[in-house]
């Protein structure tokens, strides 16, 4: 693992959910030197500046952090050269394809180590609309621990699925709620930030799960240890170039590792010490 440039520092409970205001923003984010938006990448070279670009529109102070697994299309190479001409591009490269949840995992340690306040993950591909970044960060700042771009709330949508993602994603979420008893709605959403109390207090080490159970255990561990979720509208559009990475393996994941999460929290294994 290598990065590409070292940025400077910023300046140094009950389980629940809510869903916030509606409405989206189209103006940039007023803070920012502290946060932290954390993209892993695999063959994303077509998407990557337009990503980029669209990101600092809306969060201009904000850094991002791109994760990349020595993607064969030079991906990593690109976000090599953009870091070059702009101080708040920072690349991690990896060896190889490692996973997203590893690699979002890196990724926290690697924020929290620089002191960043608040962490966002995000899709490269646009489709995590960076509009929703000023709202969604406003909320963190506001008081909530881990705020969720959520598909499955009043104003939330998808465009660009078929029947079948549909049924995968919605079923997935459904079927985690029931199971783990949880008031969250989109329980699948990789589009988060993070107050880092919260990624300093859950046991990054005990996460091995991708894909989809990645961001339902990472969210049913803060609701565990009581931090408040908030869930913001967004509207989810399907990528327009490149492949998608999802696939019915990571969907079976998710379904077993939701039994062990609620078996773990039965047994208290999920509480601090005891990973």
């Amino acid at each position: 693992m290598a990065l590409s440039s070292s940025p400077q520092p910023p300046e140094s409970q009950s389980p629940e959910s809510h869903t916030s205001d509606p409405r989206r923003s189209s103006l940039p984010a007023t803070s920012g030197s502290d946060h932290l938006v954390i993209t892993p990448t695999y063959n994303e070279a077509d998407n990557l500046t337009e990503f980029l670009n669209k990101l600092f529109q809306f969060a201009p102070l904000s850094h991002v952090l791109v994760v990349d697994d020595n993607s064969p299309d030079g991906t990593g190479e690109l976000a090599k050269k953009l870091s070059q001409s702009d101080p708040r591009i920072h690349v991690m490269h990896r060896a190889a394809k490692l996973g997203i949840g590893s690699a979002y995992i890196e990724g926290f340690r690697w924020g929290l180590a620089q002191g960043y306040e608040f962490l966002a993950q995000m899709d490269t591909d646009l489709s995590h609309d960076p509009q929703y970044l000023p709202s969604m960060f406003r909320t963190v700042e506001g008081g909530a621990d881990l705020v969720l771009g959520s598909r499955n709330v009043p104003g939330g949508e998808v465009e660009g699925w078929g029947l079948g993602r549909h049924v995968l994603s919605k079923g997935g979420s459904l079927y985690s709620r029931a199971i783990l008893n949880l008031p969250v709605h989109d329980l699948t959403s990789g589009y988060k930030i993070f107050r880092r109390s919260v990624l300093e207090t859950i046991p990054l080490d005990a996460i091995r799960s991708e894909g989809y159970s990645f961001q339902i255990e990472t969210t049913f561990r803060a609701i565990h240890q009581g931090f408040k979720v908030v869930e913001v509208p967004i509207t989810f559009v399907d990528r327009r170039a490149g492949q998608s990475k999802m696939s019915r393996n990571i969907f079976l994941e998710a379904v077993a590792v939701v039994w062990k999460l609620k078996l773990d929290a039965l047994t208290g294994k999920l509480e601090p010490g005891k990973a």
